[in-house]
């Protein structure tokens, strides 16, 4: 039995989508003068569609329940192949690839600041509420 049912090993998944994101948009802005570079992405609804044709273990009371039994697989890095902004055959926006990177520092903040919380209350709980 899980501590907080599985809480941190979802945020410790969220964190590596996002670890993930944050090396794809830094290779993007680090090849922004690469001629013939194309943009790397990594998309959520990748990552939901790779989750959904997996499955993880859960509880079932009667047979009629969903069977959970595989372990969900690792965010992947796509890219688009046709895209180019630029003579040279660059792919890469600096614009778009700044907004990127802001909003998913705020994201990986956010699931940090969850982990720290559900960290908190453990230790909360082990000094025994004080």
């Amino acid at each position: 039995m899980s501590i907080f049912g599985g809480t941190i090993s979802n945020l410790e998944r969220g964190l590596d989508f996002s670890a993930t994101k944050q090396k794809a948009i830094a290779q993007n802005i680090a090849n922004i003068d690469t001629p013939n570079y194309k943009t790397k992405t990594v998309s959520f609804d990748t990552y939901l569609s790779d989750a959904k044709k997996s499955t993880i273990s859960a509880y079932r009371t009667t047979e009629k329940h969903i069977n959970f039994d595989a372990k969900i697989s690792h965010v992947g890095i796509s890219s688009y192949n046709n895209l180019s902004y630029r003579n040279n055959g660059n792919g890469v926006d600096m614009d778009k690839e700044q907004a990127n990177l802001a909003i998913n520092q705020i994201h990986y903040n956010a699931l940090v600041d969850r982990v720290s919380g559900k960290l908190n209350t453990l230790q909360t709980v082990i000094r025994g509420g004080s």
